[in-house]
Parts: structure tokens; C-alpha cells; sequence
């Protein structure tokens, strides 16, 4: 999965129920401020800490630098969520807005154009195990009424192309935690690619979809541990497999960033028609919605633009609601379904783009009484460096949350 471990983070604790006149400073916690001051000394120069011990009903028990800024990294998944909680109606629904769709659109060929239409849907999948939100149930429709088709063209227009976050490092793309985000997901944007070791001196086996090239240079070692590495410049298709991998070891499995996630998901549907005798005689494509009207990529030479009213889809999945995925979302920390959830807040009223996800936040934040001076977000998952929190601000958002009918729902 997409996990960012935050570089530097927040601590925060909030004391619940402590409201009788027994929690105030003097009696409870003398001295304790400076002892905890005293603690933190002792890390010497560099490291900057920020602390706030509040009482449910807002009291604050200890404070270290309450009103500077720090980058909360992945804690700024909790923001989302709550946002989501807060405006996003129906999530303990089936997700029947998010669910992805496949058509059939005519063309001077005598076979059809197959459009994969993603609805910012984080949970499709290709696996073969897969009994729910499943691709290859799109791909059985398509068989079940044709035989060939030209062109596969994967559509994640119901969301700005922004595939990478302002502040987010370029080398993290090539891996699960910075693969790019797109209204058609596919397997959370990762390529699965199984190590399995083989005898010392030698390259492991290797396992993956052949979406990507690789030069595999790791090496089965006899002692030691296993440590692989995968390389890949933004935008290639060819890779490098680095490192070692102990021999006698469990295999190893590595998620590959995707830049493309529209096109991916395009390519794989080819596979799935083919496997189902489908012919496919034209290309795999992708069609994205342009920032701005200079760089429009469905005017490009061979990409089917879909003009007027629209036939309804051959078919349409449904995926399970969104509240349940929240848990996996924030305690593994998924990248990929946070920014997702950012891009559904902004097209609430917007145009699903990050900004208009984070003016969501903002509003938010702006109703639970945060200080527009505490904090500042440039995506929904923390990837990017820009982003800031500080210590108080993020302890009166969580009294906020604890106040609100779903919050109870949220912490859970």
C-alpha cells in the first residue's frame, strides 16, 4: 500500500474527561512543564518539538511550542477523513456515485471504441481473487456483447490532471507511496512485482505484470538481510531491480508506482478482453481533463472525444460504501485513497481539483475555531513538504471533532 511515514510529526494527547478541579495545573501536574522541557533539551540543537496536554474541556496541561508550524506528514489523513465525515453525504452507502463504467461509442470503424470512465472510484481491482469492485466484470460485459473492438481508452476526466501533489518529493514517484492519482484507479496504482530468491550469486526471479521493463541487478546473497531497491525515471517505461535478497527468504513483493493510472488501467482491460477472445484492433490510450485549455490532451491526433449527451454505460460497477475503507485509509496510511477523498471533497462545488479539496478543509477547519495562522495544506495524504500544522490548532480541531455527531464514527 502507499504508506508515508511522517519525517516529522506531531505530538498530541488529549485527556479525556478530566474536568473536575483536581486537573488543574498547580495540583496535578507541578513542575511537570519543565521537567518535560528539560527532557526535550537533551536532544541538543536540530530537533524542534511541538507538544500541547489538554483536558477534554480545552484546559491545557502542558504546552512546547503550541503555535509553531510543523509538517504533520501523514497526520494530515486525519483531516480528510474528518472533512469527509463533516460534508460527504452517504458513505455508509454502496458507493454507487464512485463506481467505474465501461462504453461502447461508435466511430467511422465498423468496431467500436471501448471508454473506461473512472468516477474517482479507490477500491477497483484486477486481482483474481477479487468478488467486489472488480474490472474483470466490466471486461465480461464488453465480451458478452461484441467481439472486436479498436481503441481502449481509459477516462479519468471527472477530475483535473494533477497526478502528484505540490511539495511532494519526484523521487518517490517510482514507488507505492508517490504513485500518481487519477480518477480511474486500478489496484491503488501499484504494480505488484514479486522477488523470489534463488542461490547466492545470482539474480532472484521475478514476477509483474508486463507493464514495465526491468533490469533486474539484485543478487541472492547467503548472509545477511534483504535489501531491494526499484529505480525508475518519471515517465519511463523501463525500470532497475536493485540490491539483495537472502537466500532460503520468504519471496518479496514491491509496489511499483504508476505515472499513468488512466492508461494502466486501459492496458489491463486489453488483457482482460483478449483473454475473453475479444480482439482488439486499435491502441490503448489515455484521455485526461487539461488544467487549462493551452494543453488539452484529448484534441491530440487519435484520441475518441466524446461530444453531446452520452448512451448510458454497458455497464457500471458499485462499489462498497466509503466509511469502512476510512480504517484501512488512516492506519495504514494510504496515500492513494487520501488524495482520492481530497479530489471527491473538491467536486463537491468545485472542480475536483486539490485546491478546491483543501478550500473543503479550510472551511472546515474555519467552523471547528483552528486559527487560519495553524495550519496550511497543499494535498490530502501529507506527501507534500508543504503542508503545516500546529500543536494547538490540531488539539482544538480534535475537540471539535469529539463534539460532533460523527465523531464518535471518526475516531473509531
Amino acid at each position: 500500500m502507499g504508506r508515508n511515514i511522517g519525517i516529522r510529526s506531531i505530538a498530541i494527547l488529549l485527556v479525556a474527561n478530566a474536568t473536575s478541579p483536581a486537573f488543574a495545573r498547580e495540583a496535578l501536574l507541578p513542575g511537570l512543564q519543565a521537567r518535560v522541557e528539560a527532557v526535550l533539551r537533551q536532544a541538543g540543537p536540530g530537533p524542534r518539538f511541538g507538544f500541547v496536554v489538554a483536558t477534554a474541556d480545552g484546559r491545557e496541561l502542558i504546552s512546547i511550542l503550541p503555535d509553531q508550524r510543523f509538517i504533520p506528514a501523514s497526520n494530515t489523513k486525519m483531516f480528510t477523513t474528518a472533512a469527509a465525515f463533516a460534508v460527504l453525504g452517504g458513505i455508509d452507502a454502496p458507493d454507487s456515485a464512485g463506481g467505474t463504467a465501461v462504453r461502447l461509442v461508435a466511430n467511422e470503424s465498423s468496431a467500436a471504441d471501448v471508454i473506461i470512465e473512472g468516477r474517482g472510484d479507490s477500491r477497483l481491482s484486477s486481482a483474481a481473487n477479487c468478488v467486489i469492485d472488480c474490472l474483470v466484470t466490466l471486461a465480461d460485459a464488453v465480451a458478452a456483447r461484441t467481439r472486436v473492438v479498436r481503441n481502449i481508452v481509459g477516462d479519468d476526466m471527472l477530475f483535473p490532471d494533477e497526478r502528484w501533489s505540490p511539495g511532494m518529493s519526484w523521487n518517490n514517484i517510482p514507488t507505492d507511496s508517490g504513485t500518481a492519482i487519477s480518477a480511474l484507479t486500478l489496484d491503488s496504482n501499484e504494480l505488484a512485482m514479486l522477488v523470489t530468491p534463488t542461490a547466492p550469486g545470482q539474480a532472484p526471479g521475478i514476477d509483474f505484470l508486463p507493464y514495465y521493463t526491468v533490469d533486474n541487478q539484485a543478487v541472492t546473497v547467503a548472509e545477511g538481510k534483504t535489501e531491494l531497491t526499484f529505480d525508475r525515471i518519471p515517465g519511463s517505461a523501463a525500470g532497475r531491480l536493485r540490491g539483495t535478497i537472502l537466500a532460503g527468504a520468504p519471496p518479496k513483493t514491491l509496489g511499483l508506482g504508476i505515472d499513468d493510472p488512466a492508461h494502466y488501467a486501459a492496458w489491463r482491460f486489453r488483457t482482460m478482453l483478449e483473454a475473453r477472445g475479444v480482439r482488439v484492433k486499435g491502441d490503448v490510450m489515455a484521455r485526461h481533463r487539461p488544467l487549462s485549455s493551452a494543453d488539452d490532451p484529448v484534441l491530440r491526433k487519435g484520441v475518441p472525444v466524446l461530444r453531446g449527451p452520452q448512451a448510458a454505460p454497458l455497464a457500471r460497477l458499485t462499489p462498497p460504501p466509503l466509511a469502512p475503507s476510512f480504517a484501512h485509509l488512516n492506519k495504514v496510511s494510504q496515500n492513494v485513497h487520501a488524495e482520492l477523498l481530497l479530489r471527491r471533497l473538491g467536486n463537491l462545488r468545485g472542480t475536483g481539483s486539490i485546491a478546491d479539496g483543501v478550500i473543503v478543509i479550510r472551511n472546515m477547519l474555519e467552523r471547528a475555531g483552528v486559527r487560519r495562522a495553524d495550519y496550511d495544506f497543499s494535498d490530502g495524504s501529507g506527501m507534500s513538504t508543504y503542508n503545516r500544522v500546529a500543536p494547538r490548532g490540531m488539539v482544538v480541531f480534535l475537540r471539535w471533532i469529539a463534539a460532533q455527531p460523527w465523531g464518535a464514527a471518526w475516531r473509531s
